[in-house]
C-alpha cells in the first residue's frame, strides 16, 4: 500500500511542478500557442495522482499489492507515465521554442508512442488482479452466506 501512496505523493508534486514550469516557460519565450506542455499538468494528476490514489482505496479492500502481478503493474504503468509525460515535456518544448511539427524528432512520438503501449500493457495487468480478487471476494461471500443460512436452520 505504501508504494501506491508514496507514487500518489510523487505525481502530484511532478503534476504541480510541470504546471508551474508551463506557465513560467511559455511566459518567459512569450508563447502564446497550444504546446503539449499544458497537457503533461493535468495527465500527472490524472493518470498519476488519481490513479494511485484509487489503487490505494482498492489494495486496501481487494489486498493488491505484495503479489507479482502488483509488482508488475506497478513498474509497467509507472515507466508508461514517464516516458509518456516525459514526450509531452520534450515536443512541448521543442513547440514553444519554435519547432513545427515537421521538425519534431520520429523519436519523440515514438517514445510516447511506447509509453501509451506500458500504459496499457500495466492497465490489463490491473484488470487481471483485480478481477482475481474481486471473484475470490465474491466466492468467500457465498460461502459465508451459506454457512449462515445453514446455521439459521
Amino acid at each position: 500500500m505504501r508504494k501506491s501512496y508514496y507514487a500518489a505523493h510523487v505525481y502530484m508534486i511532478v503534476g504541480v511542478v510541470s504546471g508551474l514550469f508551463y506557465r513560467e516557460f511559455t511566459k518567459a519565450e512569450d508563447f502564446d500557442g497550444k504546446t503539449q506542455l499544458a497537457l503533461m499538468h493535468t495527465h500527472l494528476l490524472a493518470l498519476g495522482m488519481i490513479v494511485f490514489l484509487v489503487v490505494l482505496v482498492l489494495d486496501k479492500v481487494f489486498q493488491l499489492s505484495g503479489t507479482k502481478l502488483f509488482t508488475a503493474f506497478f513498474w509497467f504503468y509507472n515507466t508508461g507515465i514517464a516516458l509518456s509525460t516525459a514526450m509531452m515535456g520534450v515536443h512541448g518544448i521543442l513547440t514553444v521554442l519554435g519547432r513545427d511539427e515537421d521538425h519534431i524528432p520520429e523519436a519523440v512520438p515514438l517514445t510516447a508512442g511506447l509509453g501509451h503501449i506500458l500504459l496499457t500493457v500495466g492497465l490489463i495487468l490491473l484488470f487481471v488482479l483485480l478481477g482475481k480478487r474481486v471473484n475470490e471476494h465474491v466466492k468467500q461471500t457465498e460461502t459465508n452466506s451459506e454457512r449462515t443460512e445453514a446455521t439459521s436452520v
